[in-house]
């Protein structure tokens, strides 16, 4: 299945920001045990690559992409240790051609109408909105669907369970990214269960957003 059509289905995407590998597959497991099957491993901290690679490697029951990718050197690097996408809190010529060449979907952030049509210009179809929640949230999406009608949105950066049936609710928008299903405080307490339940709310919120 493209990773296109594993967005639309799970809607969700959850952040994954660990500097121990085994956290990081710990995390994975409980999130795709309450439902999802897409995660972010973002580069912010140290070990973030290692993470990426053991996730990629122990937890075939998700499917992993790399996130908050800043320069084509590390979308090179991301790819060479498992990542099936990449994702970019901003819009870079290089990363996307890092990405492109690979033949690995990217998904850069954008905010404003220029950045939409650079990346529409670039070949995309599907961009990050970032962060959502103050740069206009809900209604800078709609109008911003309105005139690219043939892009997506992936909304991340203040999304929650009490705002995520209104982003998807949209049309547009293919999926949402989020922090909020890997709270720090029961990544610390090895509270993994937590997750899975948070995964599983999300999960059951999306279907209903979707029927």
């Amino acid at each position: 299945m493209k990773i296109s059509e594993l967005l639309a289905s799970s809607r969700v995407v959850p952040l994954i920001q660990a500097d121990d590998p085994a956290i990081a597959v710990e995390m994975s497991r409980a999130l795709a045990a309450g439902g999802l099957k897409v995660a972010e491993v973002v580069f912010r901290t140290d070990r973030a690559l290692d993470c990426l690679k053991a996730v990629a490697d122990e937890v075939p029951e998700m499917v992993a992409g790399a996130g908050t990718v800043l320069t084509a050197v590390q979308a090179e690097a991301a790819l060479e240790n498992g990542a099936k996408f990449v994702v970019s809190p901003g819009l870079d010529d290089g990363v996307v051609a890092a990405a492109q060449k690979n033949g690995v979907p990217i998904y850069p952030g954008t905010v404003t109408p220029s950045e939409v049509q650079r990346a529409y210009n670039l070949g995309l179809d599907t961009v990050k909105f970032f962060p959502a929640s103050i740069a206009g949230g809900v209604p800078a999406l709609k109008a911003l669907s309105s005139v690219f009608r043939s892009m997506q949105f992936m909304p991340t950066g203040g999304v929650s369970p009490d705002n995520l049936t209104e982003f998807l609710s949209i049309p547009a928008v293919i999926a949402c990214g989020g922090s909020w299903l890997t709270p720090a405080d029961a990544v610390a307490a090895g509270d993994y269960e937590r997750l899975t339940e948070l995964a599983a709310e999300a999960v059951a919120i999306a279907r209903v957003a979707r029927d």
